[in-house]
């Protein structure tokens, strides 16, 4: 069983989240502000957090920077507030996920189940797959339907980053970071390129084939399966 903990001021939130929660095998662990959700944190070592923005004492914003200097497990901000300006400083202080008020029950548990799978399989394996996607982080080699996909040094690394993170979405400035530096921040046009290419080498017909989805002024998200 998964140990989640809910920090949110609303009592209904809450309150919705744990009957959601454990009616689908999830202990849950609730908490109002951001004091009482970093003590949470701490002392209880939660397998995932799902954290609001709007938060009495402190923002979520500052609460999220805190988690991070020590807490590695995912956090899936679940808030009202759906500015873009929002949603990219989230993401690029260590948010996995995203997700506006008010929410889809089925949506928040896919979103979940993504998280606690790809932290499992960084844990615990250099195989990243799904269904007829292989790849193998150790032999950087990629497969589909057991076919080799000759890819360049960078398609790799790019491809890698997507797969270590499926389901999240990566914005656009930490893609380029993470692969070309920081002198490439900025240079959108280069990154499009480069994922354009991707989908012509990765993207298949059957339903189990990996997708490179644009999120809007964003960043770009890598799923499994036709949406």
């Amino acid at each position: 069983m998964n140990d989640i903990l809910v920090i949110d001021d609303e009592s209904q939130i809450r309150k919705l989240l744990e009957i959601t929660l454990e009616s689908n095998g999830y202990k849950v662990i609730q908490t109002n502000n951001s004091n009482q959700g970093l003590f949470a944190a701490a002392n209880h070592q939660p397998d995932l957090v799902i954290l609001d923005l709007g938060l009495p004492d402190e923002s979520g914003h500052a609460t999220l920077k805190k988690l991070r200097e020590w807490y590695n497990k995912p956090v899936l901000i679940l808030s009202a507030q759906s500015s873009e300006k929002d949603i990219v400083q989230s993401l690029d202080n260590g948010a996995n996920d995203y997700l506006v008020k008010p929410f889809r029950t089925n949506e928040l548990l896919a979103r979940i189940r993504t998280a606690l799978r790809n932290n499992h399989a960084e844990e615990n394996n250099p195989i990243i797959k799904f269904g007829v996607f292989e790849i193998d982080l150790s032999g950087r080699t990629v497969k589909i339907n057991n076919e080799l996909i000759k890819l360049t040094v960078t398609q790799y690394s790019l491809l890698a980053l997507f797969a270590k993170n499926e389901g999240k979405v990566l914005t656009y400035e930490y893609l380029l970071k993470e692969i070309w530096g920081e002198e490439y921040i900025g240079q959108l046009q280069y990154l499009r390129v480069f994922v354009a290419q991707l989908r012509k080498k990765i993207e298949a017909e059957t339903k189990s084939a990996p997708s490179i989805v644009t999120e809007s002024s964003i960043g770009y998200r890598f799923v499994i399966g036709k949406l």
